[in-house]
């Protein structure tokens, strides 16, 4: 019988961060998910996973604290830092990772310690590289107040309507998927995103990612083809600077390639496995 995921809360720096863990035996997966999601999102991995796995919710998102940006941190930066003292926390030492959209922020922490990650899988994830010019939802979030305006106004049905662009051939997102967006998404989450968005200019994603090259563990990068944020250019952007890594391209998946194609699961897993 497969082993049950357990929901731990762990408290750092009077911050509750919600994490959801697989037990087992051997080196265990982190799942670092990306905006507007959760930790949730990682669900379909978890339950197939060949090993122990982990998926925390970063504070802003999902089930765990939402702190007052003026009193938390919640750049990439601060959210990196975090994320690495709640892996201390959970002694958590050499571990495979795996990263979607702002889930790349756990590669800040990786680049400090190389040496902790065995096996690293990037699906549509924020480049931590030259070159890249924000999408236009981001760039909305960006501006004051215009971000403001966005968030507040948001409803389900319009969130349900903008998720479709994210889909390979624009069709509707799972329902499920997206209760779970909108079952967290509230004031605090969206004052989050725009902390978040506001601090990371192109220039400091690029400085963010310029000891990519120190992880040398073996690599697999993983893109749809047809992401409208993030151009499939930077999968071949980050295969080329991690120095033992593979590309995977799917053909008409989007920015969420698993919910498209559910091969890229298997691919993943096969790869960690």
């Amino acid at each position: 019988m497969p082993a049950k995921i357990e929901e731990l809360t762990l408290e750092i720096d009077g911050v509750r961060t919600h994490c959801r863990r697989l037990p087992g035996e051997g080196v265990p997966t982190l799942y670092c998910h990306g905006n507007p999601t959760h930790g949730e999102e990682w669900l379909p991995f978890i339950e197939h996973s060949p090993g122990p796995a982990l998926a925390i919710d970063m504070p802003g998102w999902g089930r765990s604290d939402r702190p007052d940006p003026a009193d938390f941190d919640l750049t990439m930066h601060g959210l990196a830092a975090h994320l690495d003292r709640c892996l201390d926390r959970l002694e958590v030492g050499e571990h495979n990772l795996v990263v979607h959209d702002w889930g790349a922020l756990a590669l800040i922490g990786a680049q400090r310690h190389p040496e902790r990650v065995r096996r690293l899988a990037v699906i549509n994830a924020v480049p931590l590289l030259p070159g890249y010019r924000w999408h236009w939802v981001a760039r909305l979030w960006r501006r004051r107040p215009l971000g403001e305006i966005v968030n507040a106004t948001t409803t389900k049905g319009a969130l349900a309507v903008l998720l479709r662009q994210a889909r390979g051939d624009h069709s509707r997102m799972p329902a499920g998927f997206v209760d779970m967006i909108w079952d967290h998404w509230d004031r605090d989450t969206r004052n989050a995103v725009l902390a978040l968005y506001r601090d990371a200019d192109p220039d400091r994603l690029a400085a963010a990612g310029r000891d990519l090259g120190r992880l040398t563990c073996p690599s697999l990068v993983v893109w749809g083809d047809r992401d409208p944020y993030l151009p499939a250019r930077f999968a071949e952007a980050y295969a080329q600077v991690l120095p033992d890594s593979d590309l995977a391209i799917f053909p008409g998946a989007g920015h969420w390639p698993w919910i498209d194609d559910r091969s890229v699961i298997d691919r993943v897993l096969a790869f960690i496995g």
